[in-house]
């Protein structure tokens, strides 16, 4: 699952470059989804498109809070960009990558022990002024490889976890 947008501005992923998993994940018996409020249906569309991913994919605007609350429940993994979908996640046992933009994870994010869970933040570094227009540049210096690899730690943990439980 793919929470891409955040109630604050500059902190989604809609703007920044998409790859993977796109139509190889369906492929690999993974559905991949993508969520967020009605009013981002568009932009979460836009991110499918860049994908790869059919229009079925959407699901933006299409759940309530608990259909919402089932898709986190029942996915193999929930990555998001900034608070909604993603930042109270980690409350769930559904694992979790949240990239945070200029609000530092220790706010909001999943505490460090919580291992299948993984904060992704780039804030400790001075950056320029945000005029408020576009991605702020926290979540821009996030680049793509950085989340598949914490996507692919995330999961590691997960197998491990379940290697030890059996």
């Amino acid at each position: 699952m793919l929470h891409p947008a955040s109630e604050g501005a500059g902190q989604g992923l809609a703007g920044r470059p998409v790859r993977g998993p796109g139509p190889g994940a369906d492929r690999a018996g993974h559905r991949v989804v993508l969520t967020g409020s009605a009013s981002e249906r568009d932009l979460v569309a836009r991110v499918a498109y860049r994908a790869g991913l059919p229009t079925a994919a959407v699901l933006a605007g299409r759940t309530d809070l608990a259909q919402l609350a089932a898709l986190i429940a029942g996915a193999r993994l929930v990555v998001s960009g900034g608070h909604r979908g993603g930042a109270s996640g980690h409350r769930l046992p559904t694992p979790s990558v949240v990239l945070f933009g200029p609000v530092p994870p220790a706010r909001w994010g999943p505490p460090p022990e919580r291992r299948r869970h993984r904060a992704l933040w780039a804030g400790a570094r001075a950056w320029p002024e945000w005029d408020g227009v576009g991605d702020h540049p926290t979540m821009v210096a996030l680049g793509v490889d950085e989340v598949l690899a914490a996507v692919d730690e995330v999961e590691r943990v997960v197998r491990v976890d379940r290697a030890v439980a059996a």
